[in-house]
């Protein structure tokens, strides 16, 4: 299809599908057909950055999608996220807790906690999931999403973890 909100629905449903190649496909066909098209800019560089070790043109992708979009917290989560990838966490950090601040999502927090492990701050990011799922709920609760417990249930499997890395060490 040439139609590009096709391609692109098509892109990520492939991309949950574990369809790589289909989905990295359709999102370039969007890209060629609309080359300044911020969503599809930063789903195709987050794809490469949490899929792949395409992480130097993973980064190009979110970085021009940010220049289109500088205030999006999906776009500044995903500048944060491929920093960590390519080991860039303290610079990482800032733009996953900017990206936070504006939009606080599990899955941004549990970016942070990745990062504060990373840098070994384990204490902190035990701390910060605990929070997270405060805020979560409540952003949740506020503006009435239903069924939180998809969320919550990852968000205690991380916790989970950290506490059984924190009695370890």
């Amino acid at each position: 299809p040439d139609d590009t909100e096709i391609l692109y629905a098509r892109a990520l449903v492939a991309e949950r599908l574990d369809s790589l190649q289909q989905a990295e496909a359709d999102f370039r066909a969007v890209l060629k057909q609309d080359p300044d098209n911020a969503h599809t800019l930063n789903a195709l560089g987050y794809t490469l950055a949490d899929r792949t070790e395409e992480y130097r043109e993973a980064e190009k992708f979110i970085r021009k999608a940010l220049k289109y979009n500088p205030d999006s917290p999906a776009i500044i989560d995903s500048l944060g996220w491929v920093l960590h990838k390519r080991g860039q966490n303290e610079e990482a950090l800032e733009y996953l807790e900017q990206a936070y601040a504006g939009f606080p999502d599990p899955e941004v927090a549990a970016h942070i906690v990745e990062v504060l492990v990373a840098l070994d701050r384990r204490d902190e990011a035990l701390e910060r999931l605990k929070d997270a799922r405060a805020v979560v709920t409540l952003f949740r609760n506020e503006n009435q999403i239903v069924n939180p417990e998809i969320d919550i249930q990852t968000q205690a499997g991380l916790l989970g973890n950290l506490q059984n890395q924190q009695a370890q060490t």
